[in-house]
C-alpha cells in the first residue's frame, strides 16, 4: 500500500493544502483523502493542480479576536490565518514602525499606541497630517517617540534626499491610525497631495489601517467601496469597534480600536517565526466542571485550568487554530484562542463535538465522573432532626472516550490526561487502552504533589511505544514540551492511499 508524507510535499503544495483544508473546515489529512478519492472516482476529470490553481482564497476576512482584519492573500495573509503573536518583546524588538496619524478626534489614542510599541522594543517614526495637528501636537508625539515628527511634503530639510521615499522604505510596517474616511478615499484613488498620501503610494511594505469615523460615514456606500478597493490592493484593515462615539448621542460602529488591539495586529503581521502547526485545528479542554446540586451548591474539583490553558496557548503560538473549551476558572483566557465557556460535563461534550473536525484533541479538563440525577430548583434547607438528603448520582458522558473511539472524523492525535493519586503508570496504561487515546499524560494529583491549583507538574507520557518520564517543570514548560512532541508526531505522520 502506497503512502505519501505531508512533510515531504513541496512548500507550495503544502501551503495550498493547508489553505484549502481551512477553507473547507477540514483537517489536512481529511482534505487530502477527499482529493485522492475524487481523483480515483474520475480519472478523466480536469482537476487543477496546486501549481495551476494556487491558494483558493481571495481578500478573505481574517478574524483575529477581538478584531476583524481584511487584506491581501499572500504570505503575510496566510500567516495571519494560522499564526499567533507571541511575546511582543520578541516580535517587535528592533522593528521600525511608521505611524501615520490623520485628522480625527481619536488621534489622542496614538500616544498610548506609541508607548506600547516602544515598551516592546520597536522604534517609531510618525507622520502627522495637517488635520491631525488640530487634535494632537508634534511636541507630544516627539516626546514619546524620541524622533522627529514629519509633517510637510516640501520640507527643505527632509526632502533634500527625497524624504518621503526614504520614510516609506525604511519602515517594516506602516500603520495609519486613525484612518479617516477622507484619507481612505485618497488612498483608494491614488491621490498624493501631501506627505502622508505620497508615502502610501511610494511604499512596498505592509500597510495596516485602523479606521475611525462616524458610524454613518463608515456605512456610507462611498466608504464601503473605498475600503473594498484598499483590501483588494493588499492593505490590512483592523476594526473599527462599536460603541459610544465622541459626538453626543451617537453610537455604532466607527470607534478606533484600543491601542493594545492595534499593537497585537502589528505583532501578527511582523511575526515571521516558523509556525509548525499552521493550518491545523486543535481542541483543548481545561479546568473543572460543576454539577449543580441546587442553585448554590455543586460537585466539582480543584482544577485551576492552568495546564489546559497553557497548552492551548502553546498550540496557538505554534500556529494551530485552537478552540479551548473551558470549565469555570479564575484565570484569563489565552490570547488568540477561540474560547467556549461551559459549566457542566454535558455542556463540555457538546462544545467539543461542535468544534470537530480537528487534527488534534487534548483533554486536560478534570471532568466530573458523576452528576446529581436531579438538581433542586431551590436551595436545599437543613431541618432540625432530619437526616441529610440523599443525592442520587448518574454517570457523566466520557468525553475522551467518545472522541478517541470515533470511527469517522476522529482527530489524527487524541491526547488525554490521567489525574491519579496512586498506581500512576498502571492506571495510565489502562486509561490509554480503555479510552482509545494515542497518548496519556499521567500526573500525580495527590494533595502532597500540589499539582491541582499549583504552577508545577510532573508528567509521565504513556503511549503504545512506552513511557517517557518528564522532570517536574512549570506548566508552561510542560505545554512547550508537549507541543514539541506533537510537531514531531505530525512530521512523521503519513497518509495512506
Amino acid at each position: 500500500m502506497a503512502s505519501i508524507t505531508i512533510r515531504n510535499l513541496n512548500g507550495k503544495t503544502k501551503k495550498w493544502l493547508r489553505v484549502r483544508a481551512a477553507q473547507n473546515g477540514r483537517s489536512m489529512e481529511e482534505e487530502a483523502r477527499l482529493l485522492f478519492d475524487q481523483l480515483q472516482a474520475d480519472e478523466n476529470s480536469n482537476i487543477a493542480t496546486p501549481a495551476e490553481s494556487g491558494p483558493p482564497i481571495s481578500n478573505a476576512s481574517l478574524q483575529i479576536e477581538p478584531v476583524s482584519m481584511t487584506g491581501q492573500t499572500d504570505e503575510v495573509a496566510e500567516r495571519l490565518r494560522g499564526s499567533i503573536a507571541g511575546t511582543g518583546s520578541e516580535i517587535l524588538a528592533g522593528k521600525q514602525v511608521l505611524l501615520v496619524i490623520t485628522g480625527g478626534i481619536a488621534a489622542y489614542k496614538c500616544l498610548e499606541f506609541i508607548r506600547r510599541l516602544r515598551d516592546r522594543g520597536a522604534s517609531i517614526k510618525t507622520v502627522l497630517t495637517k488635520s491631525a495637528a488640530e487634535f494632537i501636537t508634534p511636541l507630544s508625539i516627539g516626546a514619546l517617540t524620541a524622533e522627529r515628527v514629519y509633517c510637510d511634503l516640501f520640507s527643505r530639510d527632509d526632502e533634500h534626499d527625497v524624504g518621503h521615499i526614504r520614510l516609506s522604505r525604511e519602515a517594516d510596517i506602516i500603520v495609519v491610525a486613525p484612518a479617516t474616511a477622507n484619507f481612505m478615499a485618497k488612498m483608494a484613488h491614488g491621490l498624493a497631495d501631501d506627505l502622508a498620501s505620497t508615502i502610501m503610494l511610494a511604499t512596498n511594505k505592509p500597510v495596516l489601517l485602523a479606521p475611525a469615523m462616524n458610524p454613518l460615514m463608515w456605512q456610507h456606500p462611498s466608504t464601503r467601496r473605498n475600503r473594498q478597493i484598499l483590501a483588494n490592493d493588499g492593505l490590512y484593515i483592523i476594526g473599527p469597534g462599536t460603541g459610544e462615539m465622541a459626538e453626543s448621542g451617537e453610537s455604532g460602529t466607527g470607534r478606533l480600536l484600543e491601542p493594545i488591539e492595534i499593537v497585537k495586529a502589528v505583532e501578527i503581521l511582523l511575526d515571521d517565526r516558523p509556525k509548525p502547526l499552521a493550518g491545523m485545528r486543535a481542541i483543548v479542554t481545561s479546568g473543572p466542571t460543576r454539577e449543580a446540586i441546587d442553585p448554590v451548591r455543586y460537585l466539582s474539583n480543584h482544577s485551576s485550568g492552568k495546564q489546559g490553558h497553557a497548552i492551548a496557548s502553546a498550540l496557538a503560538h505554534a500556529g494551530a487554530d485552537v478552540t479551548l473549551v473551558s470549565g469555570p476558572v479564575s484565570i484569563p483566557d489565552p490570547e488568540y484562542v477561540s474560547v467556549v465557556h461551559v459549566e457542566t460535563a454535558v455542556e463540555m461534550k457538546q462544545a467539543v463535538d461542535a468544534a470537530l473536525p480537528a487534527d488534534i484533541a487534548i483533554f486536560v479538563a478534570a471532568v466530573a465522573d458523576w452528576r446529581p440525577a436531579n438538581s433542586a430548583d431551590d436551595k436545599i434547607k437543613k431541618a432540625k432532626g432530619e437526616d441529610a438528603p440523599a443525592i442520587t448520582l448518574i454517570e457523566n458522558p466520557d468525553i475522551l472516550k467518545s472522541i478517541g473511539t470515533l470511527n469517522e472524523n476522529r482527530p489524527a492525535l487524541v491526547i488525554g490526561f490521567a489525574a491519579e493519586t496512586r498506581n500512576l503508570i498502571k492506571n495510565g496504561r489502562a486509561k490509554l487502552k480503555r479510552k482509545g487515546a494515542d497518548w496519556i499524560l499521567a500526573n500525580d494529583v495527590s494533595a502532597d504533589a500540589g499539582v491541582m491549583g499549583g504552577d508545577l507538574n510532573t508528567i509521565r507520557l504513556i503511549s503504545i511505544d512506552g513511557i517517557e518520564e518528564w522532570p517536574t517543570a512549570k506548566k508552561q514548560q510542560v505545554a512547550s514540551r508537549l507541543i514539541t512532541k506533537i510537531v514531531e508526531f505530525f512530521e512523521k505522520e503519513s497518509i495512506e492511499i
